[in-house]
């Protein structure tokens, strides 16, 4: 039965993540942390086929080493409640090869958010069983949040506005300081880009399925929204969905 499955959280350090612990953890690595001093160690986690690091044009290649990527961001990051990184969790398709899989994979990540400037990472993940007894192939990607400059360097996540008079000058408070407007760099943040994300993934899936002959199609939508009165399906076991959503730290 072909599966919809397409989330997306952010790694934060509100909640007590870290973007090199996680990292390790879906690529089954070993990575020390410069921020935390620690290392985390992933290397007996079964499940990981691969993983890879996918850069923009303009992205130092030495960010293809997945430690110095994630420290870099760490180090970028000051804030103590900073937002590190998406992360989605995807499922693949049990009626895919699994080269057909992880080509349709890296062609969607290069296209929806490579292209888009993000620096991904890429893990693919083939647990024997899920609960229930169903083989459970998914693939994790984390990206960057801040963009990159177009010599490489970490650019702005927002940039102000500044509130002018009718005579075009800027505004000022009550404590003689400029008022603005704290605006996004990207549109990654935006719901209308996830949702375009979540149909663009259901999209390439239903062309490698017509292209294959295949009579089974997925949709991007929620039971509600399409109308139908199922209860939907947990993707992966508890303790699984338990580790990830702490980004493991």
């Amino acid at each position: 039965m072909a599966l919809y499955h397409f989330s997306i959280a952010q790694i934060k350090r509100s909640a007590g993540q870290s973007a090199i612990a996680s990292a390790a953890y879906r690529a089954g690595e070993r990575l020390y942390s410069s921020y935390y001093g620690e290392v985390s160690d992933y290397t007996k986690k079964g499940g990981v086929i691969a993983s890879e690091i996918m850069l923009p044009p303009h992205a130092p290649e030495i960010y293809l080493d997945r430690a110095t990527l994630w420290n870099a961001v760490e180090s970028c990051e000051k804030h103590p409640k900073a937002q590190l990184a998406y992360s989605f969790d995807i499922a693949m398709q049990n009626e895919l090869t699994l080269e057909e899989n992880m080509e349709l994979a890296r062609k969607f990540v290069q296209e929806q958010f490579v292209a888009k400037g993000m620096i991904a990472d890429l893990a693919f993940h083939s647990p024997e069983k899920e609960d229930g007894g169903i083989p459970n192939p998914h693939f994790h990607v984390m990206t960057t949040m801040r963009p990159l400059n177009p010599d490489g360097t970490w650019g702005q996540k927002q940039r102000r506005e500044y509130l002018l008079d009718e005579d075009g000058n800027r505004i000022r408070d009550k404590n003689s300081d400029y008022v603005f407007n704290a605006v996004h760099t990207t549109d990654w943040h935006e719901p209308e880009t996830l949702e375009h994300w979540r149909e663009q993934w259901a999209a390439a899936v239903n062309t490698k399925f017509e292209e294959k002959g295949l009579d089974v199609r997925i949709d991007h939508r929620s039971y509600v929204r399409q109308g139908l009165d199922l209860i939907p399906t947990v993707h992966e076991g508890a303790n699984v969905r338990q580790m990830e959503a702490k980004g493991i730290r």
